[in-house]
């Protein structure tokens, strides 16, 4: 199963239809229903993944096209070690497949590669070309479309493992007890230095998260499909897209503020990023402020390559 040097598949001109200021910056995926699609045509659930491997390349590049900076999928949860020996190694084989021409191409189609999860138990081929394909995002240079692969991941596990090495540098003297907030602790998710996702999508009819994005979930969209993953298109996708609520992905929109602000006197907080298209254009401070609210800034705090600041938002008294 070739990914990534395979001839793009023909699918709907990128973004045809859909309005570029109400992307999301970050969608996560649970691709789910490979073993039901192959059920349903007589196979074996491997060629169910097989199936979906291709669906996943499809919606990568779909995802660079149309201009959405990060893609999260959830490809092989803490769970899955469950699974039958022979569609467990499947799922690995394709990996590791998958991650042979990543190293090729990645430079080449502006994609850079991230994991979420622990690699340790990973067949040790697989997890030394796991690292090879982070060293080399690492190493390249310029604006890219991110993909974080979620491989033997839980949303549990990682808050877990986030939990422990904080705990390590408290002992360590490196933390205080009141350093933890949101923010810092955040610093210790596989998720690091990304803004959450604004969208999860879940084919297959489940209605749940299955442990995809416990913490950075929080204030996402959510948005199910009965299609099965292997048979999830652009469209499918596009469709997605169109039916989260007017101004969700709107990064610091005046309209958003207003929305909340009808609806409680008390406060609305964001993050935006300096990265994000258009940012420039909603880092709001106290001069800034429409006449109907008051702002408080707290920030820019800087991250790797992000920048961002948390705005705090008060219905101004009549």
């Amino acid at each position: 199963m070739a990914f990534w040097n395979r001839k793009k598949p023909d699918v709907p001109a990128a973004g045809e239809g859909l309005d570029r200021t109400q992307l999301p910056q970050h969608v996560g995926i649970i691709m789910d229903g490979n073993g039901r699609w192959a059920k349903k045509r007589g196979l074996p659930r491997t060629a169910g993944h097989a199936a979906g491997a291709e669906t996943f390349r499809t919606i990568a590049y779909y995802c660079r096209d149309i201009g959405i900076p990060y893609l999260t999928v959830y490809a092989f949860s803490t769970e899955n070690w469950k699974r039958p020996v022979e569609e467990v190694a499947t799922i690995m084989d394709l990996l590791h497949k998958y991650l042979l021409e990543v190293l090729e191409k990645m430079e080449r189609d502006g994609f850079r590669v991230h994991f979420f999860g622990n690699l340790e138990p990973l067949p040790p081929a697989l997890r030394d070309l796991c690292l090879r394909a982070e060293e080399t995002a690492a190493s390249l240079s310029g604006k890219r479309h991110q993909v974080n692969i979620c491989l033997n991941y839980g949303g549990r596990d990682e808050i877990l493992r986030a939990a422990q090495a904080w705990g390590r540098d408290l002992l360590a003297g490196r933390q205080t007890v009141e350093d933890l907030t949101d923010e810092a602790f955040s610093r210790y998710l596989d998720s690091r230095g990304m803004p959450d996702p604004d969208l999860i999508i879940r084919p297959s009819g489940e209605l749940r998260l299955s442990n995809f994005l416990t913490w950075q979930s929080a204030y996402a969209e959510f948005y199910f499909t009965d299609v099965l993953w292997p048979d999830f298109t652009p469209q499918v996708l596009d469709e997605a897209l169109a039916a989260a609520p007017a101004d969700t992905f709107v990064i610091g929109g005046e309209s958003l503020y207003r929305q909340t602000l009808d609806r409680c006197d008390t406060v609305y907080v964001t993050k935006l990023h300096r990265s994000f298209p258009g940012a420039d254009r909603f880092f709001p401070n106290l001069d800034q402020a429409p006449a109907w609210i008051l702002a408080e800034v707290e920030g820019p705090y800087v991250y790797g390559d992000l920048a961002y600041t948390y705005c705090t938002y008060h219905r101004r008294k009549a």
